[in-house]
């Protein structure tokens, strides 16, 4: 199809164009996805370490935990987004997605995410009963909790929906060892409290979007002020957790430290800054790297 041709579609629907793949993979948002897969290898690449088990004897079970966490995490997101299929079009950031301009209908949206999560959750239930039951809780607090009655009626949504997001590890430890260790419990509780930070931080970006959506986050409801003071003290939970990860080693201990005094200190910074969406940007992008780096490093301190 010429340039010309698909700028007058473009016209004409309001809308993108876009192919079926990446419609696919708009449904389940494939960047959550990749990212939850990178601390569920985690979870489960230390529950190998820890145990003293060769991951080349458990191929089958990293196929397994991969592949399920993923299906479940995807059909998650598919039905996540069916069900704000009347918010999203008041929101720059999701007004493209194929639920909102059609091309994946409602329906299509169910049974994809209903199908995926279904044989999601056989695969893990084919590793341990722990990490399928894990599975199911992720997705029930994700699905139930979060997208269909907290978003919009709390504005403790972020915090009721950061349980989903801090499962992924827990189901890649609980693969490979269903008695979850402490080091398990602090890899899901370093996900539980970055995931506050990282979304109040987009909440301030986009808080005339939400506003719009009429959706209560916490900037919409108790202002930047407020949030830049949540958004310190959630950072600052994260500083004693090192201290409970020292089994990874000193070089690991320097580096979680140095991440998580430089996020502290950055948000002070946002005391000092007149330009708090500037602010709330750096946030958010030292959140990205900050999850990215650590969850690799674990992985690298345990190979080295």
């Amino acid at each position: 199809m010429s340039n010309s041709r698909v700028m007058t579609n473009v016209k004409e629907t309001g809308f993108p164009q876009t192919t079926a793949w990446k419609d696919f993979l708009a449904l389940i948002k494939i960047g959550i996805v990749n990212s939850n897969l990178i601390t569920t290898f985690t979870g489960m690449w230390l529950a190998f370490y820890f145990t003293n088990t060769h991951f080349l004897n458990s191929l089958d079970t990293m196929f397994l935990t991969l592949v399920g966490s993923s299906l479940i995490i995807a059909g998650s997101c598919s039905i996540n987004n069916y069900i704000d299929r009347d918010i999203d079009p008041l929101m720059e950031r999701t007004k493209d997605r194929p639920t909102v301009t059609g091309k994946i209908n409602g329906t299509k949206a169910i049974v994809i995410g209903m199908t995926m999560i279904t044989i999601g959750t056989i695969f893990l239930f084919m590793t341990t009963i722990t990490a399928g039951v894990i599975g199911v809780i992720g997705v029930f607090s994700y699905v139930v909790l979060y997208s269909l009655w907290s978003k919009r009626k709390l504005v403790s949504n972020t915090i009721i929906g950061s349980i989903s997001g801090a499962v992924p590890p827990l189901i890649g430890w609980a693969a490979v060892d269903a008695n979850l260790s402490q080091m398990a419990w602090m890899l899901f509780l370093m996900m539980f409290i970055w995931q506050p930070p990282h979304f109040y931080a987009l909440a301030m970006k986009r808080c005339e979007e939400y506003r719009a959506a009429n959706i209560p986050m916490l900037p919409v409801v108790k202002g930047f002020a407020t949030t830049k003071l949540h958004i310190v003290l959630w950072v600052a939970a994260l500083l004693p957790l090192p201290f409970f990860l020292l089994d990874l080693g000193i070089p690991f201990f320097i580096l979680a430290t140095a991440f998580n005094i430089g996020w502290f200190v950055l948000g002070l910074m946002g005391y000092k800054m007149q330009d708090d969406l500037k602010w709330a940007k750096l946030m958010f992008v030292y959140s990205l790297n900050y999850l990215t780096i650590l969850f690799v490093a674990m992985v690298i301190v345990t190979v080295i």
